[in-house]
Formats: C-alpha cells, sequence, structure tokens
C-alpha cells in the first residue's frame, strides 16, 4: 500500500506537513513512500514487490508524522519510492539506483544509464533535498530527526534482535543521550549503529545536519513495531520525551565535534 500517491498531472516529490510549526525540530523521512512517479510508472516488479522494506520505510512515515505533532516540527517526507532514487545517498553514491536489493532484481533499472539517472535526480532527488535545506535553515539552531525502519529479517539473514536503533556519525552529542533515554527503565534491545552504519558520505543526515553542524540523530524502528498506525503513535509517544530531554542533555555538552 503506497503511502503517498500522486496523480500525473498533481505529482510532487516531497511533502511537508507542518510548514509552520514553531519548534526548533525537523523530522525527516527519506523513504517515506512506495509511490512510483509518472515518468517512472513501473520498474517491472509485482505489487507484491513493491509492498516489502526494499521499496520504503514501512510505518516510518506514520512515526514521522506522529512525532512532528507531538513535537511541534515540521516533518519532510519524500513521495517516491528509494527504487526509483534513493534520496539518502549522495549524487555519486554507487546504491543510488539500485539494481539489486535483498534478493530482488530492480528489472527498470537494469539499464538506467547516465542520462535517466540525471533526470531522476533533477525530477526528484535534488527537489526534496532543496526543500529540505529550505526548512533546515529556518531557524538558527535546527535539530534534526531523521525516521528510518528496518526489516526484521533479511532473506538468508539471521532475525535481527533490536527493537530500535540509533544511527550516529562523528556528531553524537544527541545520539548519547537518546541511547541512554531509551536503554533507560526499558526492556529493549537497542543498536548503537546497528542494524546499519550511522554514515554514508554525502547522505541526507550528513549534507544537512553534519556539515552544517546541527544536532541529529537518525532513528530506525523495526517494521512490524510499526506497521499499523497504533504502534506508530505508541512509539512516537515513547520517542518524543526521550528527544526533547536528550536535546536538553546535548546542549549542556561541548560544540560539534570537527570531521576526523
Amino acid at each position: 500500500m503506497q503511502e503517498f500517491s500522486g496523480a500525473a498531472m498533481s505529482f510532487e516529490p516531497f511533502h511537508i506537513e507542518g510548514d509552520a510549526r514553531k519548534s526548533r525540530w525537523l523530522i525527516t523521512c527519506d523513504h517515506a513512500a512506495n509511490t512510483l512517479p509518472p515518468r517512472w510508472p513501473d520498474l517491472g516488479l509485482p505489487a507484491a514487490e513493491m509492498a516489502r522494506h526494499i521499496a520504503y520505510d514501512i510505518g516510518a512515515a506514520g512515526v514521522a508524522r506522529a512525532l512532528g505533532r507531538l513535537m511541534d516540527a515540521p516533518v519532510i517526507l519524500s513521495n517516491f519510492s528509494r527504487l526509483v532514487i534513493d534520496p539518502n545517498r549522495g549524487e555519486d553514491d554507487p546504491t543510488l539506483v539500485m539494481r539489486l536489493y535483498d534478493g530482488t532484481i530492480i528489472p527498470g533499472n537494469r539499464h538506467a544509464d547516465d542520462a535517466d539517472i540525471a533526470a531522476r535526480l533533477d525530477s526528484l532527488h535534488r527537489p526534496y533535498h532543496d526543500a529540505l535545506a529550505r526548512l533546515a535553515a529556518r531557524q538558527d539552531n535546527t535539530a534534526l530527526v531523521s525516521v528510518h525502519s528496518f526489516t526484521p529479517q533479511l532473506k538468508g539473514r539471521p532475525p535481527r534482535p533490536w527493537e530500535v536503533g540509533i544511527l550516529s556519525a562523528w556528531d553524537r552529542r544527541l545520539a548519547e543521550p537518546v541511547l541512554e533515554g531509551l536503554r533507560a527503565g526499558a526492556s529493549l534491545t537497542v543498536g548503537d549503529n546497528a542494524p546499519y552504519v550511522g554514515h554514508l558520505p554525502g547522505d541526507a543526515m550528513h549534507r544537512h545536519a553534519l556539515i552544517p553542524g546541527r544536532q541529529n540523530v537518525l532513528l530506525e524502528l523495526r517494521q512490524d513495531l510499526i506497521a499499523d498506525p497504533a504502534g506508530q503513535e505508541a512509539w512516537a509517544a515513547r520517542l518524543a520525551p526521550i528527544l526533547e530531554a536528550g536535546l536538553t542533555q546535548a546542549e549542556g555538552g561541548t560544540d560539534a565535534a570537527s570531521d576526523p
């Protein structure tokens, strides 16, 4: 099921909720939708494959929206499947347009050439990042939270034990207190840069948080826990006070660390 959809005459590559909200927080959801834009209406995959985690981050959009409401923060969500082009990759990343993902070949990307990829960048990737940059610059002290989700098990791999992961790079001012908050008083298995390593050069957080020195954290939630609205609301309610307390704690620390 698509998180968003866009008709040929009205398609937009991103969706913003709460543009006028006053909080310093900005909530992003890079993989919010499995929408196929009008210019790329068919990647050669059946509906069952487009409903999998390979096409979008299941449940992440609902958590992002709920966090935005609870924290009075604007939310920006992509409106195109990451199988068309991945907004959480730098423009020169070799995984920007995936040809194989978790055992599934993407036929529509098999022969994507430089011109096709450039068109996807111009139509989808760059407009999303331009809008994100505008929102991030609305205040001098913006703090970014990027909401993602992960599949409980990749094909042929062991089950993943984490309920939630906190991803970060060299600037861990916000990540550390958020990790502490999640681990305190709850029987959660919390990943520190797990199930993924928290930094890809040129990715969304590198571009909009690390380089400008903004407070930031990337959340990874296991998809079976946020597959329905009740789970999304519950996790947002759990995360919002931890994020708020974490930012207060982080602000008592040092300035942003330099890239080693």
